[in-house]
């Protein structure tokens, strides 16, 4: 390897290293803002996901499951804990009733709101640090 290789693969990882350092930060931050607002981080990403499909104000169990990589049977016991703390409600699709949709409450509304404000300071720092990985990650490779 020579030298500019050996530096630039060094570049790539000093970026590595600080895009993860960034990224543990951030949820850091995420665990403990949630925390504060007096939910766990699994509940608040519950309610964020039940906001995350466009044109619809709900999300299933399924879609919860997909988006925090998890199995279904632990979504669904994390879903009743939030209905017990008045965050969100199950209702039975309308359209399939096989599916079983997960909205918002009011309550769950209001912590949600708040901590998407908290977290909009939080995701500029992680999107700069994603980008200058990015543009380092690519450096000395052919394309």
């Amino acid at each position: 390897m020579s030298k500019n290789e050996q530096s630039a693969s060094k570049r790539r990882m000093e970026a590595l290293s600080a895009f993860r350092h960034r990224l543990r930060s951030f949820l850091r931050f995420s665990e403990d803002a949630a925390r504060e607002a007096g939910v766990t981080v699994q509940q608040y990403q519950v309610m964020l996901h039940t906001q995350g499909f466009p044109g619809r104000e709900w999300a299933s169990i399924s879609e919860i499951a997909e988006r925090l990589q998890a199995q279904p049977h632990g979504v669904v016991a994390l879903v009743s804990r939030c209905e017990e703390a008045g965050l969100v409600r199950r209702q039975p699709s309308t359209v399939d009733r096989r599916l079983v949709e997960v909205h918002l409450l009011p309550k769950g509304r209001k912590v949600l709101s708040q901590l998407a404000r908290q977290h909009a300071l939080e995701l500029s720092h992680l999107a700069e640090a994603v980008r200058l990985a990015s543009e380092i990650g690519g450096e000395g490779e052919e394309g």
